[in-house]
């Protein structure tokens, strides 16, 4: 049986950083340390994020690699290897136990609309074909797909299946989430500016955006959300609830972007069918930076 995995906090949803169209693992590394260093409590390299659909296998798997040799078991690595085709799904995550992924965050396959029978019958498939701690991931935003709460936890019969991921951006269906799987599953936020209401109502953290540009005050957001001081939680979601804004502006992960090179640690450079952001959302998102005494 796969190896217990704790999730919790502040977990980020890394950017890929490219240099000349090709992966910058350099300044990879540097912000997987940094991640850490700050507080960030597990990484996730290949989501959303990372630019998943515009990595080739070959580069996805050296991603995840270079992610969990940066990491060296200081924090969980919770690899993406998401596809809309649940063979490949498989062989991914396959690859990525191999490699020493902790655990695998697996969205619901884009695209193909499957429905809710079929959505479950996807992760059976990939949790009793790989012995790893799966995280299920709904962005319907993304996907053209929501997971209903009844899915959900018709899922969390599987003992692999430890957590999802809620990006619906639903209170209410975070809610039945809790209400049908109790203990069985763990509720992460997938939208930053929810992360403070969903720990409210049981959720264990997020996997975050945001955390990429502020990662210890993220960290801090959630520890003071789970910890039950409200007051402090809801005056630094409300100092943050700007950047986090402005850093969906345009596409993720191109505002992040923006915020990282104004920062100095990353290039901006995205993948098409990512364009640089128009210059009136860069200086939004660079005077949200100034705002927070980030950059000048």
């Amino acid at each position: 049986m796969a190896k217990p995995v704790k999730l919790e906090g502040s977990m980020t949803a890394l950017v890929t950083p490219f240099r000349d169209g090709k992966p910058d693992f350099q300044a990879f590394t540097a912000h997987v340390e940094w991640q850490i260093a700050q507080g960030t409590s597990a990484l996730v390299p290949c989501g959303t994020t990372g630019e998943n659909p515009t990595l080739s296998r070959d580069e996805q798997l050296e991603v995840i690699k270079v992610c969990i040799k940066a990491a060296g078991g200081k924090v969980p690595v919770i690899a993406g290897t998401g596809k809309n085709d649940t063979r490949e799904t498989i062989e991914l995550t396959k690859a990525a136990l191999e490699l020493g992924a902790d655990a695998a965050l697996v969205v619901t396959p884009y695209y193909n609309k499957p429905t809710q029978d079929g959505l479950y019958r996807h992760y059976m498939a990939v949790a009793d074909a790989v012995d790893i701690p799966i995280v299920l991931y709904n962005v319907p935003g993304r996907t053209g797909v929501n997971m209903f709460a009844e899915t959900v936890a018709r899922c969390a019969e599987n003992p692999r299946i430890i957590a999802t991921k809620e990006a619906s951006a639903d209170l209410v269906q975070a809610a039945e989430i809790h209400r049908l799987c109790g203990s069985r599953i763990a509720v992460i936020s997938g939208e930053d500016a929810l992360t403070f209401p969903l720990i409210c109502q049981g959720a264990v953290g997020v996997i975050s955006v945001t955390s990429n540009v502020v990662p210890a005050e993220m960290a801090k957001l959630c520890k003071l959300s789970a910890a039950g001081d409200l007051a402090g939680a809801r005056a630094l979601h409300l100092k943050l609830l700007p950047l986090m804004k402005v850093l969906f502006i345009e596409s993720n992960p191109g505002p992040a972007k923006v915020a990282l090179a104004k920062m100095g640690r990353m290039s901006a450079e995205c993948r098409l069918p990512l364009a640089p952001l128009a210059d009136a959302n860069r200086a939004k998102v660079e005077a949200a930076l100034k705002d927070l005494g980030i950059a000048s």
